[in-house]
Order: structure tokens, then sequence, then C-alpha cells
């Protein structure tokens, strides 16, 4: 398995993968449009020429916000995402990133231990912050 940045030809695979796991997908145009974004970092996993999982990251001075991380659902539970978001960190500093902050339903109960064993901790809730269905989500941090 490798991981690497995402390019304008994985953004088929990427949006398929976007709407099996999420309620209110990106776009494929929503993908591309990030992609010629300065300020953004996006990695795919990618085995045999298939892509496996996903994540990306807005950065702002020091701050990134990670957007997405999925993994198909074929894949799952064999570290891809912990690979994928170490992976992402590692390439925000390159660029001076020290503070990351997502967002995850409180219902991610997967997500959020993920996140917890990569040194995220919870700073908040943001109520009614997803539809489809409405949920709570809690804010994330980690400080490196």
């Amino acid at each position: 398995m490798e991981i690497r940045r995402m390019s304008e030809a994985d953004v088929f695979d990427v949006a398929a993968i976007e709407a099996k796991v999420f309620s209110q997908p990106w776009s494929e145009q929503g993908f591309r449009d990030a992609l010629a974004m300065n300020h953004v970092i996006f990695l795919v996993a990618e085995e045999a020429g298939s892509i496996l999982g996903y994540c990306g990251m807005y950065m702002a001075l020091d701050e990134g916000e990670i957007t997405n991380v999925a993994v198909s659902e074929a894949c799952r539970n064999r570290g891809y995402g912990e690979q994928l978001v170490t992976e992402l960190m590692q390439q925000g500093g390159k660029h001076g990133i020290r503070r990351y902050v997502l967002e995850v339903r409180v219902s991610n109960e997967p997500a959020i231990r993920l996140y917890q064993k990569l040194g995220f901790s919870v700073l908040g809730t943001r109520k009614n912050f997803y539809e489809k269905p409405t949920e709570d989500a809690y804010i994330m941090s980690r400080v490196q």
C-alpha cells in the first residue's frame, strides 16, 4: 500500500468512496476545486491501482483543518485511516502546521477512537452540526 498526493486522475474513485461513506458527500467538482488550491493537502492510499481511502486538510498559518478522512468499507480495520492521517500530519508539519482540528459525528466511535489514538482530544461540541441525520459534532484538536 502506498500513500501519495491525490491527483485529478483520482477524483472519480475518491468521490465514489465519499458518496458511500458520507450522507452529504463532496462532489467530484468539489475535490477538483480543492486540489487546485495552494493551501490544501489531499492524500490517497493506493494498492494495485485501486484507491483504498483518502484524507484532506486545509492549511491556514500554523493550523490544519482536517476535512475528509474515509476508507472504503471493504478495506476498513486494516490501519489505513491511521496511516493516512499520520502521513497527512507529517506533511502538514513540513508546511509549519502545529495544530490540527477536525469535526466528527458524536456517534462515529471508530473515528473518535482513531483520533484519540493519534493524540486528538475533544475541545467541545457543535450542536446539530451534521444533517442527514441531524447530529452533534465533536470538535477535536491536536497540538504538535
